[in-house]
């Protein structure tokens, strides 16, 4: 799950996850070049993207056991 603000600066980015998440994992852009069209310039920003992992899918199948 991706937090909803930067733990740092506190901008609000949970609400372009399901993009940065298409565009890099489905079309296969660059990281780099999908955060500064997106207009991510900070340090601390990028890492929330950059970071994220999204783990639920391993939580539900281990509790499934």
């Amino acid at each position: 799950m991706m937090p909803v603000r930067c733990f740092t600066c506190g901008a609000v980015v949970a609400d372009h996850w399901e993009e940065y998440d298409k565009r890099v994992n489905q079309n296969h852009e660059d990281a780099a070049k999908v955060l500064d069209e997106m207009e991510f310039r900070r340090y601390c920003c990028r890492r929330m993207f950059l970071s994220n992992m999204e783990l639920i899918d391993e939580f539900i199948e281990n509790g499934r056991k």
